[in-house]
């Protein structure tokens, strides 16, 4: 949640010379142009001040002042605009080293960043890292001078925060490459040394999800509340995709999209179907507006004006109006629904055929088992092509929202009710997924 940040009081350093701040991130908003978004920031005055926070235009800016002067100065030109993936990283200051540009290293994803824009490193052995002293207040997703302002503030999930205190570590302390995905994912139990005022926090307790995990028990003070989340750099869930410019509102974390007209429009899901594989997601008609579909797009179809899925020859979707629709063509199919019923999709492509569900009855007199075997009798849709990639997709007419639980296990921030038969790589869904079906997240796709 944007409103939501932890701080801490900083304690006496093991080492003001020497620290490393790693952390994974998955941005649910970009700036407006008016917004920085801090993920870390140390306060002590206005003089006294560190900071790690993407900036209006979204890039990293990074610097550490100290009497008012900065001391070190990092601004990166790439843009972090990347809604549908996590992304490590890493901050590792080591004033010691002989060489200036040693004494400052910045890691995403792994990988050292060399384009660092306008520069200026630490003088040697300078201790005065503002982030690591007695007194300071440490904020994580807060600006410390003024931590109730949202100007310093953009929704975000994070998790696996690491702060070693007198310790430089480089990303492969805390990362490593899947060797199944090669995707670069976290280590659950790096080797490394805290120090004094380290930390480490992983979200990982329910009951107490601020709690530090590095053995030194930190307290952290939490303002808002801490949601726990199953979307995580090992296995990220799609959202409704932010990317793709239709005019749009979306909210809590993507899983919310609003409309406000009398026009159609329609939004996408982050992750794909295509190939072999068998499919399942939700979707919660949270305000109806005058029509709503749900269901699958071929990306090459997909348009970033206005547009009614079901024109497409290669959309399929299923209407509050009691319709499905593909092509152009609308038929009769299923029942109504209205504000406040969860539309279930469960999409075959080795059998080639879509199925619809509403609040926990399949449509069109499907059953689960005649699902779970391919068996299309009853589908509301055969014949679609598995050469092709699909898209989770909502249409709306009128002022409407709908929200997504692509297996995170959240309709916008309302957890499910009574969670149903999980898939086998995991996810969250309010009803039964099928029998060999995934969750549209990272394990899921790669499983098949």
């Amino acid at each position: 949640m944007a409103t939501t940040y932890l701080q801490n009081t900083r304690g006496t350093p093991t080492n003001a010379q020497k620290y490393t701040y790693s952390f994974w991130i998955k941005r649910c908003e970009l700036s407006d142009g008016s917004k920085e978004a801090f993920l870390l920031d140390g306060y002590a005055d206005a003089s006294n001040r560190a900071k790690i926070a993407f900036q209006s235009g979204d890039q990293l800016e990074i610097w550490n002042s100290h009497g008012g002067s900065n001391t070190f100065a990092l601004n990166p030109p790439r843009k972090f605009r990347d809604t549908s993936a996590w992304s490590h990283i890493v901050l590792s200051v080591d004033t010691t080293q002989g060489t200036a540009a040693d004494r400052v290293k910045l890691y995403v994803n792994g990988v050292q960043e060399t384009s660092l824009g306008s520069t200026t490193y630490p003088s040697v052995n300078d201790a005065n890292n503002t982030i690591n002293e007695s007194g300071t207040t440490l904020s994580i997703m807060a600006y410390g001078g003024n931590a109730s302002s949202d100007s310093y503030r953009l929704s975000s999930l994070m998790t696996h925060i690491h702060f070693t205190d007198g310790y430089a570590y480089p990303a492969s302390t805390f990362g490593e490459t899947d060797s199944t995905s090669g995707i670069w994912k976290p280590k659950t139990a790096p080797s490394v040394t805290y120090g004094n005022n380290g930390f480490f926090l992983k979200f990982e307790n329910s009951g107490n999800l601020d709690v530090d995990s590095s053995g030194n028990n930190l307290t952290f003070t939490t303002s808002g509340t801490l949601t726990q989340n199953v979307d995580t750099p090992s296995n990220n869930f799609a959202t409704w995709n932010p990317l793709i410019p239709q005019g749009l509102a979306y909210a809590n974390g993507n899983l919310s999209v609003t409309h406000n007209a009398s026009s159609w429009k329609s939004a996408y899901g982050t992750l794909a179907m295509s190939g072999t594989g068998k499919y399942y997601f939700e979707s919660k008609v949270s305000a109806l507006g005058s029509y709503q579909g749900i269901g699958i797009v071929d990306a090459e179809q997909i348009s970033a004006s206005a547009s009614k899925f079901g024109a497409e020859s290669r959309g399929y979707g299923y209407k509050n109006d009691a319709s499905k629709t593909n092509n152009n063509s609308d038929a009769s199919y299923g029942a109504t629904y209205t504000t406040g019923d969860i539309i279930m999709c469960a999409v075959d492509l080795n059998a080639g055929a879509i199925w619809w569900g509403k609040d926990g009855t399949w449509l069109n007199s499907a059953t689960q088992s005649e699902i779970e075997a391919g068996t299309t009798t009853n589908a509301g849709y055969t014949g679609i092509s598995n050469s092709y990639v699909y898209l989770p997709t909502v249409q709306i007419y009128g002022s409407g929202t709908n929200q997504l639980n692509a297996g995170s296990g959240y309709f916008g921030t309302t957890q499910v009710a009574s969670a149903g038969t999980a898939p086998s790589e995991g996810g969250i869904f309010e009803y039964d997924c099928p029998s060999g079906y995934q969750s549209l997240s990272t394990k899921g796709i790669n499983s098949f």
